[in-house]
């Protein structure tokens, strides 16, 4: 029995610190608004991984690396580009997505109204949210091409859930203005 209560109390030890830890790597790539980085700018063919530009979201004050590539190799730094979707600047549906436990914790605070900027060595891209959308995590018409240039933010929902969520917030955003 003794052995018993030992083992239960390491194993909650280990996985605390484990969380605290996945929780810390996601948690770092978020600065404060005025801190951006020109340095890692879009290249014509981002490789996965490679960073393409910034997310400022200025309702939350909030400034994001954004990452080629959606898999959680660039989720755990930041935002991730889909690969399949438009780069900033083009014509068509750039979609992000990030986790909502890390980068994303408060992005239910975004709403229709609000602005999302997407900055790459292209230009800003000034983008405003048209609509809020709840959708199951099946649902692949966030990632569909757009005849506007659209800029589709998505991560899980319920934002406070524990374990996997079944659904995604998604943010539907157009361009409103480009500076160069």
């Amino acid at each position: 029995m003794r052995k018993s209560g030992f083992l239960l109390v390491a194993i909650g030890l280990f996985l605390t610190v484990w969380n605290g830890y996945c929780y810390w790597q996601g948690f770092r790539p978020v600065k404060p608004l005025p801190l951006e980085d020109r340095t890692h700018a879009i290249s014509p063919a981002p490789k996965l991984g490679e960073r393409i530009g910034t997310l400022f979201i200025p309702k939350l004050y909030t400034s994001l690396p954004i990452y080629h590539g959606a898999s959680e190799n660039e989720l755990r730094k930041g935002v991730g580009h889909y690969p399949k979707s438009a780069m900033p600047g083009q014509p068509n549906n750039v979609v992000l997505s990030g986790h909502r436990d890390t980068v994303f914790r408060k992005l239910g605070q975004v709403g229709v109204g609000d602005q999302l900027v997407v900055e790459t060595k292209l230009g800003r891209f000034v983008y405003d949210v048209k609509k809020v959308r709840i959708v199951s995590e099946n649902d692949r018409t966030v990632i569909v091409e757009k005849p506007r240039p659209t800029l589709t933010v998505t991560t899980c929902y319920p934002f406070h859930w524990v374990g996997d969520a079944k659904q995604r917030y998604v943010l539907v955003a157009q361009l409103a203005s480009v500076q160069r």
